[in-house]
C-alpha cells in the first residue's frame, strides 16, 4: 500500500491539503530532512520559508514529481537510506511516519539530527459528513471485501490521532536521546466540491491499490451521495504534531 500512492503523483499533489503556516514556522530550520517526502508538499512550504530541504521517499514516481517542482529528493526507504555522513537541523515526517519501522527509524533520526535540532511527526485529521463516510464504507466493502483496510474504527478522528501520537511520543522517550515530547494542534476548516473530494479520496490508501474499475465504482457511489448533499461540504481540518528536540549530550 505504501508504494501505491505514486500511481498518479500529480493528482496526489493537487488533492492533498498543505500544512498550516504556524506549523511550518515552528519546524523551519536552515537544513531539513523530509522523511517520506512524497510529491514535496511540505518540502516546498519549507523552501518558501527559507529552508534547504532534502527529501527521502521510497517511490521513484513521487520523487520524480518532487524533483520537477524543485525539491531535491533521494529514492530509498528511510530505514535503508544512506545519509553519507550528512546531518540536519531538523527532521520532519508529514503523513509518513506510520510507514517507517519506529525503532530503526528513530535510530536513524538520532544519527542525522544535530544536537538541539527538532524532530517533528505530523498529519491531518478530518472526516467527511456521516452520509459521505457511510457511502464510502458501503461501496468499499462491496468492491474490496478482502481489503485489510479497517473502515470500522470508531471515535473522533482527532482523538484517534492524538492517542496514536501519544504512543509516538512514548517511543521518543523509550529511544532516548530526545527531550520531552510535545503535542501541537492546529484547527481550521476546508471546503470541498464533489470533484475535489473524489480527487482527494482517490489518493487514499484504501483506494490506491485497487484496480481502476473498482476505484471508479466506489467514487461513483460516493459522488452520488455528495450530489444529494448539494454538491459539496465543509469539514473541520485539524493538523496534529508530536515533536521533540535532539538532546545535546547523546
Amino acid at each position: 500500500m505504501a508504494e501505491s500512492f505514486g500511481i498518479d503523483p500529480a493528482r496526489y499533489d493537487r488533492a492533498r491539503p498543505p500544512y498550516p503556516a504556524q506549523l511550518i514556522e515552528r519546524i523551519a530550520a536552515p537544513e531539513v530532512l523530509d522523511i517520506g517526502s512524497g510529491t514535496g508538499i511540505v518540502a516546498r512550504q519549507l523552501q518558501a520559508a527559507g529552508c534547504r530541504v532534502l527529501g527521502v521517499d521510497p517511490d521513484e514516481r513521487m520523487a520524480g514529481f518532487a524533483r520537477t517542482s524543485g525539491v531535491d529528493t533521494e529514492v530509498a526507504a528511510f530505514e535503508a537510506w544512506d545519509p553519507a555522513g550528512r546531518t540536519f537541523d531538523a527532521v520532519v515526517a508529514g503523513q509518513s511516519w506510520h510507514w517507517v519501522d519506529p525503532a530503526t527509524g528513530l535510530d536513524k533520526v538520532k544519527q542525522v539530527l544535530r544536537p538541539g535540532g527538532r524532530f517533528a511527526v505530523f498529519a491531518h485529521a478530518f472526516q467527511a459528513p456521516p452520509e459521505v463516510a457511510e457511502s464510502f464504507a458501503e461501496a468499499f466493502r462491496r468492491v474490496a471485501p478482502d481489503s485489510p483496510v479497517n473502515l470500522q474504527a470508531a471515535g473522533n478522528p482527532v482523538e484517534i490521532y492524538q492517542a496514536g501520537f501519544a504512543k509516538v511520543g512514548d517511543a521518543f522517550r523509550a529511544a532516548g536521546g530526545f527531550g520531552e515530547p510535545e503535542q501541537w494542534r492546529f484547527d481550521a476548516e476546508r471546503s470541498y466540491t464533489r470533484d475535489a473530494w473524489l480527487e482527494q479520496l482517490s489518493t487514499t490508501g484504501g483506494l490506491t491499490p485497487l484496480p481502476a474499475d473498482r476505484r471508479a465504482e466506489v467514487l461513483r457511489h460516493v459522488g452520488a451521495t455528495i450530489d444529494q448533499l448539494g454538491g459539496g461540504f465543509t469539514v473541520p481540518l485539524t493538523t496534529l504534531a508530536v515533536t521533540a528536540t535532539r538532546s545535546p549530550a547523546t
